[in-house]
């Protein structure tokens, strides 16, 4: 089958307390909050963990199990012990969660951290928790989201890369090579390879088009645009993918601002919104084909994958910085070095590593709970992997050298939970190996 591959751009390498600061700037400067939340050391970190929930009323941040229990909370940053966590929760299902792993990761009453963009927020949320409780002992309920969400505001809206306005956008463009890596040629030439091969390429990004064009620019290259036949900018994913086409029509560009409402897509260029129905309606004229195959990149389950999936039945593709730590992972012995692709572990500790406080990404000991012996289950997000993403591989790079035509094994429900994970994985003592 004809297959189309898209991109969603992933947070850059090393920029953490950049995100953490451009936030905490603004609580403390324009908000008041405690000018401790601009002192971070090094052990912080260690609380940022994918797959956390936040309860925006009470300020507790949770961990859960694929059946909706408990695993791990902490309230601000301080864990809760097991004797704690058994009478807050029991074995009760989470209060917010829905049996279906389809629920929202975001509403009114909580937070999902599910990307790398997001984590410096979460752990900016639990120091500010502990700030507001070491000030009023007796608090139990909180109202700091409203504050989270304008700083939010102030450092990303549209207009903000232009205006310079912010923290984030100002220190990136001042100096793009302290927070970005190129792309290793590699990767290039495998977008090389697709587009040679007659595959159509599509970029689909939910960041304004000026601070893509620098990231792409940057990242790829000058001559970035020959490599997609279509870029998507503002897409307000995960809106792209569920809502109707009059609710999120697609708009051209001129000069990196939004021009007139285009009834339909038309033809290969650089757009600004728009939504999947008609960018799919868009395919099928360039292919020909009544129902064109589409496989979709991305590293947000709640942005990416999951409404791909669930809203368009298109292959998905997790892009899981979890497997790339070398304590999470190595290849199958048994798997040729040609046939893995080339990929190097990285040297330095980065936000995807093990964490103390919150155990595996995927896995987890109910120990704590119980008086028997250990007994290991799945998180949430292992289930939501597994479900909603056709494979899940550490970066494009670990498989940029395989051949075109490789026959990855997918997740499936008649397969093992860890089938769809490339390189293969076991999970062995709380983390993957």
């Amino acid at each position: 089958p004809f297959v189309h591959f898209l991109f969603g751009i992933c947070c850059p390498l090393k920029i953490e307390p950049l995100i953490y600061n451009s936030f905490a700037q603004y609580l403390v400067k324009e908000k008041g909050y405690d000018k401790e939340l601009l002192t971070v050391t090094p052990e912080d970190w260690d609380f940022c963990c994918k797959g956390l929930a936040l309860d925006l009323e009470d300020g507790t941040f949770i961990k859960l199990a694929d059946n909706g229990t408990v695993l791990r909370a902490s309230r601000g940053t301080k864990m809760m012990t097991p004797e704690a966590l058994a009478e807050a929760y029991g074995k009760k299902e989470w209060k917010h969660f829905v049996s279906d792993t389809g629920v929202p990761c975001h509403s009114g009453k909580y937070y999902f951290y599910d990307n790398y963009f997001d984590l410096p927020g979460a752990l900016l949320c639990a120091r500010v928790v502990d700030s507001l409780t070491k000030q009023n002992s007796d608090q139990k309920t909180f109202d700091f989201w409203k504050d989270i969400v304008a700083g939010i505001q102030h450092n990303f809206k549209m207009s903000a890369f232009k205006e310079n306005s912010g923290l984030y956008f100002p220190e990136i463009k001042r100096d793009p090579g302290k927070y970005l890596h190129s792309c290793p040629e590699s990767v290039r030439k495998w977008l090389r390879q697709l587009k040679n091969a007659g595959k159509i390429l599509l970029l689909i990004t939910s960041s304004h088009s000026d601070y893509c064009r620098l990231l792409c620019e940057y990242i790829l290259g000058n001559d970035f645009e020959d490599l997609f036949d279509i870029v998507i900018t503002n897409a307000l994913k995960p809106g792209f993918f569920s809502h109707s086409p009059s609710q999120r029509p697609f708009r051209t560009l001129k000069n990196d601002e939004e021009q007139e409402v285009l009834p339909s897509l038309n033809k290969p260029g650089w757009y600004s919104q728009g939504n999947a129905v008609h960018l799919y309606e868009l395919l099928k004229k360039m292919t020909g084909k009544p129902e064109p195959k589409v496989v979709y990149f991305g590293d947000s389950m709640h942005s990416d994958v999951f409404p791909a999936r669930h809203y368009r039945n298109w292959e998905t593709v997790l892009i899981l910085e979890e497997l790339q730590g070398e304590e999470a992972w190595k290849p199958e012995e048994s798997e040729p070095l040609e046939k893995r692709g080339k990929y190097e572990v990285p040297k330095t500790k980065l936000l995807n590593t093990f964490s103390k406080k919150w155990g595996s990404f995927f896995i987890d000991s109910v120990s704590q709970r119980e008086n028997s012996e250990d007994s290991l289950v799945y998180t949430w997000s292992s289930k939501r992997i597994n479900t909603y993403s056709t494979i899940a591989i550490p970066s494009i790079e670990a498989i940029a050298e395989l051949p075109l035509d490789y026959k990855f094994t997918r997740f499936s429900s008649n397969s093992s939970k860890t089938a769809g994970y490339y390189p293969l994985v076991n999970y062995t003592n709380g983390l993957i190996e």
